[in-house]
């Protein structure tokens, strides 16, 4: 072998030694999960009220049933020439002017509940108001095409029903740090010993180990990839701003996660609304401003969807306690870059026209908003994922 050829094989045999085993993992990375499309769902728990988000202020019917806590013309920010928004979502305004934002009116379900827990379910099962099951649609997503428990993380100290499946949960963490500390203590560590001596085969592995294994190797996994990426954007300083800014860093250090859940609760306005649903709008509208451009920056942005929702709606007229009660059908958020319809999406609510209980109709169906982002964002078969098939919308 000629000298030359030699210290050039030398070389490279070298360099492959030298390269550290985590880049290595690289070449038998799927290259169709890079790059792959995200999808982060907020819940305004408490059931916003959509009437005081989106306000129909050229509706005479607004004003007279809601004179107590009706926002002023003055007091709004005006979208179409019939709806404003709520002065205190001016950023969100600014990403409406951005095309970044659809929003659709009157979505539903068919005999709607109105209770929390009830209509909660409701909407993270995707399942009948007669109907009762135990996974959630996100969690029944990851099970069939995430495969792994960080397919899907809720930003939170415990998991919902969104994300529990049939056969793998999501994790739910606020802090990757920390779950990968405890993940590490001796209780972890004994228990999946004492499993270990038992000798048991991947067949008949008990549902504590295999939960807590998977937990422990995502807990790895989440905490080496995400510690790549610190944000540098200014958040608000509360906690859901500080849920949203984990997430931007989980999907810009390119965690191997489809499906994100975050909450924000305090909507239940039963009293004293005027005040308090003005400041949680700004708190919501505030945090996903920043939220946005977090992605932007790391060039996130155009392959993250995000969509907001709430329960249910409100009453139409107030009650007598200066706020409102629970109701049906309400206004939801689709929030992206490369929206096909952005702006206002469908008809404005039907004020007239009001259910026997004085809501609101649904012309849309909840369902049919998860059956587009499964078919057309994730693409998945969403009567798969929901057990039956529904009509596609047109927002993406």
């Amino acid at each position: 072998m000629k000298r030359r050829d030699f210290l050039i094989k030398s070389s490279m045999a070298s360099s492959a030694v030298l390269v550290p085993s985590f880049m290595k993992a690289f070449e038998n990375l799927d290259p169709t999960l890079l790059g792959y499309k995200k999808l982060v769902v907020i819940q305004l728990s408490g059931g916003n009220d959509g009437l005081n988000t989106i306000i129909p202020y050229r509706n005479d019917l607004y004003y007279s049933n809601r004179p107590g806590i009706s926002i002023p013309k003055n007091k709004l920010i005006d979208i179409d020439g019939e709806l404003g928004l709520n002065e205190n979502l001016a950023p969100l305004k600014s990403l409406y002017d951005k095309g970044y934002v659809s929003i659709i009116n009157n979505v539903g379900y068919p005999n709607p509940s109105r209770s929390h827990f009830r209509s909660t379910d409701i909407w993270h099962t995707a399942s009948s108001a007669s109907a009762y099951l135990d996974s959630g649609w996100m969690g029944r997503y990851i099970d069939q095409y995430g495969k792994k428990p960080y397919s899907g993380i809720e930003v939170d100290d415990s998991l919902s029903l969104i994300l529990k499946g049939t056969t793998i949960n999501g994790v739910a963490t606020k802090d990757a740090k920390k779950m990968f500390n405890n993940a590490k203590t001796p209780f972890f560590s004994k228990v999946l010993e004492t499993q270990t001596e038992a000798h048991l085969s991947e067949h008949n592995l008990g549902y504590l180990y295999k939960t807590m294994v998977g937990a422990k190797s995502s807990a790895k996994y989440i905490y080496e990839t995400s510690k790549t990426t610190t944000s540098t954007q200014s958040y608000p300083n509360n906690p859901f701003a500080k849920q949203l800014k984990t997430t931007a860093e989980f999907i810009n250090s390119k965690l191997d996660t489809k499906v994100y859940y975050v909450s924000m609760g305090g909507f239940d306005t039963h009293a004293n609304q005027a005040n308090r649903h003005t400041r949680l709008l700004k708190t919501y509208s505030e945090a996903m401003e920043i939220f946005v451009k977090d992605l932007e920056a790391s060039d996130s942005f155009k392959d993250t969807l995000i969509l907001t929702f709430s329960e249910f709606g409100r009453r139409v007229q107030q009650n007598a306690a200066g706020g409102t009660d629970h109701g049906a059908a309400n206004n939801l958020f689709v929030i992206g870059k490369n929206l096909k319809k952005p702006g206002i999406y469908n008809d404005s609510p039907d004020l007239s026209n009001l259910d026997k209980n004085g809501d609101l109709h649904y012309t849309i169906d909840f369902r049919s908003v998860y059956a587009t982002l499964l078919d057309q964002w994730l693409d998945a078969s969403h009567s798969k994922v929901l057990g039956n098939s529904f009509n596609t919308l047109n927002f993406i």
